[in-house]
């Protein structure tokens, strides 16, 4: 009896040790480099009970400016600074701290606890490629585009360890190898950048979303930053896929996410203060609506607050970007992502809501190391005013954002209102030469990235009635403006559907991305003749556009839409091209004399679509629902 007594105190007795004993679990980032224009890094250092450690690390060239401590004890942010002429190498994050420890039942006695953290210092290798106008972005969807390793479709550790194809709500397995196995495909479409639905870790439980049980398939609750979720290949895969991108000359977006993180968040199970996160009294959701923000004139601070700190949705907290640690993490983040994967451009989810002075820290930090890295913004709005508030513009207002791109919402549903209306006084093709005409509202409208569907919106083949000679006309449209064009997966071969009863049927799998999959329409021998036919428009027009100076950078000349005939001009010292859409439903005869300013010293054109000569510019015959891409010859 008094050898179990005995052994029960000192379980007690280590049991005390051990909670008081410190400890270091992970540091982020995980590591950074020598040779970065901003010599300043802000290391999160996460244990337990390290608060009031003294901290030393004893490397040349690396100075620890400040040890700062936050509500939480198990927390350190430590401010580094690396000197310019640092080499790389490897370190150690030394922690020493005194505790104390009950011996006996008066006996308190101090014991030292030294605590070693490796950390690296790498040389910098990776040089992002430029992504712009010249560019044709392919977005993807990793869970539902194509499975090229089967095991690692669940885990049983995760939280949601499910995967099932036959649920249009769960993952269904797709993955960065994948994509690898199919960049030819890419390749021979015409694409020239790939962007990716987030790859991050999405450790993320199933969530009650209208009555039925949801993955985080779509990858936005970001549940650890510094990992690519093992269900799509981990790290390794991803620095694969951008490898081999690269080597066949392909170009990869990332999806960011600053605005909220997944609930499941690891920093969210021991947070560092109260205020890492947007916090009410009682649950307050965003509005979702621009306006508080924008509206300078007649808003007020309620709204524009509820609009800025309101969370997204319950299982999607809210990060405060004003913490400047919460800011720091985020901003370092995004800078270690390029240097360790090495891509090239970045697309950030729900622009608005997020803190826009710190978007404007974030870009910058981007561009300063990186001047001409493409970052673009999702803004879901309606207003041109609206649009180019949120980025670089010509806007006379106090807050001035620096994001150099918007995703281009406003041409989005002008262009599909424009197919789908009759020609009339501000419908139809008119739609669209309104919206291009307040272009000077922005800095560079080249960059806007222009689209017809993507992700979150009902798929395009859908919405224009399963018309293909309203598919040509949009996709020829997407491909000759302004802006710099992206083409959601399966697009090109007609996949269809509309957001009933839930996202999920705009997200379906590529057929052919998986080994058992009936039919592959990755191969033009097992797509029908109409896919193929799509397929084709796109494909041809996309290598035209890769050789072309004025449908890449040229200037924009548009010209009143006439009897159902919408007319532009791409041009520049090289070559200027002329695209007649019609939305009439007979032939037409276009007598080209309000265009002279344009086709002066024209005689012929070829029409790159049909492959056809123009020899008579001054009257064109115009098919009924039709696209003629005609570039002028002498």
């Amino acid at each position: 009896m008094k050898k179990t007594i005995l052994s029960l105190l000192l379980c007690c007795l280590v049991a005390t040790v051990m909670a008081q004993s410190p400890s270091i679990q992970r540091v982020n980032p995980s590591n950074w480099w020598v040779g970065m224009k901003n010599p300043s890094l802000q290391l999160l250092v996460y244990g337990k009970n390290i608060k009031g450690a003294d901290v030393k690390i004893d490397y040349a060239g690396v100075s620890l400016e400040k040890v700062h401590t936050v509500e939480n004890p198990n927390y350190l942010f430590l401010d580094l600074k690396i000197a310019p002429t640092t080499q790389a190498g490897k370190f150690n994050i030394e922690l020493t701290k005194t505790i104390q420890i009950q011996k006996g039942k008066k006996k308190v006695v101090d014991q030292i606890v030294k605590l070693s953290q490796p950390f690296e210092l790498k040389i910098r290798d990776k040089k992002p490629q430029e992504i712009n106008a010249k560019d044709f972005i392919y977005l993807i969807l990793p869970d539902r585009f194509a499975n090229g390793d089967p095991s690692n479709d669940k885990f049983a550790d995760m939280a949601d360890p499910e995967s099932d194809r036959k649920n249009p709500f769960l993952r269904h397995g797709g993955d960065l190898k994948g994509i690898t196995n199919h960049l030819d495909y890419f390749k021979e479409l015409g694409a020239t950048a790939l962007w990716l639905n987030p790859v991050i870790e999405n450790n993320q439980p199933q969530t009650n979303e209208g009555g039925a049980m949801r993955s985080a398939y779509h990858g936005y609750g970001f549940t650890d930053q510094y990992n690519v979720d093992r269900r799509l290949g981990g790290n390794a895969a991803y620095l694969e896929l951008v490898t081999e991108a690269h080597k066949k000359g392909l170009k990869i977006i990332q999806d960011a996410v600053y605005n909220h993180v997944g609930i499941n968040h690891w920093i969210l199970k021991d947070m560092p203060s109260k205020d890492w996160l947007n916090q009410w009294d009682t649950y307050t959701n965003t509005s979702y609506r621009d306006e508080p923000v924008v509206d300078i004139t007649h808003g007020n601070q309620a709204d524009f607050k509820v609009q800025q700190n309101g969370w997204f949705v319950p299982f999607l907290p809210d990060l405060n970007h004003k913490n400047e640690f919460v800011a720091n993490y985020l901003i370092q983040h995004a800078l270690w992502t390029v240097e360790y994967f090495g891509i090239d451009g970045w697309r950030v989810d729900t622009y608005q809501y997020n803190d826009l002075a710190f978007m404007n820290r974030c870009n910058s930090a981007l561009l300063d190391e990186y001047p001409n890295m493409f970052i673009t913004g999702e803004n879901s709005v309606q207003s041109i005013v609206s649009q180019a508030y949120f980025t670089r513009n010509n806007l006379n207002v106090p807050f001035k954002s620096n994001l150099p791109s918007p995703n281009d919402f406003v041409l989005y549903y002008a262009i599909n209102d424009a197919l789908n209306q009759n020609f009339d006084w501000g419908r139809g093709f008119n739609r669209i030469y309104s919206v291009l005409a307040s272009d000077a509202l922005y800095e560079n409208p080249d960059l806007n990235m222009t689209f017809v569907d993507n992700h979150d919106q009902d798929r395009y083949f859908s919405v224009i009635g399963e018309d293909m000679n309203k598919y040509k006309l949009g996709l020829g449209f997407l491909l000759t403006t302004r802006g710099t064009p992206h083409l959601y997966y399966g697009t090109e071969i007609l996949m269809k559907n509309f957001k009933n009863p839930s996202d999920a049927e705009v997200r379906q799998d590529f057929p052919g991305g998986w080994p058992d999959d009936k039919e592959n329409k990755f191969l033009a021998t097992q797509r029908t003749p109409k896919e193929n036919e799509a397929f084709n428009f796109v494909k041809n027009l996309a290598h035209y556009r890769q050789g072309s100076s004025a449908l890449q950078t040229g200037k924009l000349t548009q010209f009143l839409p006439q009897d159902g005939i919408y007319v532009y001009f791409r041009h520049d010292t090289n070559q200027s091209i002329m695209v007649i859409m019609s939305q009439n439903k007979d032939e037409k005869t276009l007598n080209t004399a309000r265009f002279e300013e344009r086709l002066k010293g024209f005689s012929t054109g070829k029409d790159i679509i049909s492959g056809t000569t123009v020899s008579n510019l001054k009257e064109v015959k115009v098919s009924p629902m039709s696209i003629q891409v005609i570039e002028l010859g002498h």
